[in-house]
């Protein structure tokens, strides 16, 4: 597994992917994030041996929480 700060270049090498349960069945615009690692690695389902961003715990809630108030715009 090749890895900068906050980048994996092939996040097959990881463990643990899961999508929401909001996702359709389809794998369309779908991210995934992998469980049991001590930062969040996320992925784009369509491609899962291309490379992942990892985030801090901490940073990857913040997001999380953005989203769940409504505070990016829907396109």
């Amino acid at each position: 597994m090749t890895s900068t700060d906050h980048t994996v270049s092939d996040a097959s090498t990881l463990t643990g992917w899961y999508k929401s349960s909001h996702s359709g069945p389809s794998n369309g615009d779908c991210l995934e994030v992998a469980r049991g690692h001590a930062t969040v690695p996320v992925r784009d389902s369509k491609d899962p041996h291309g490379p992942a961003l990892v985030f801090e715990p901490s940073a990857w809630s913040a997001f999380v929480s953005a989203v769940k108030r409504g505070e990016f715009p829907t396109i």
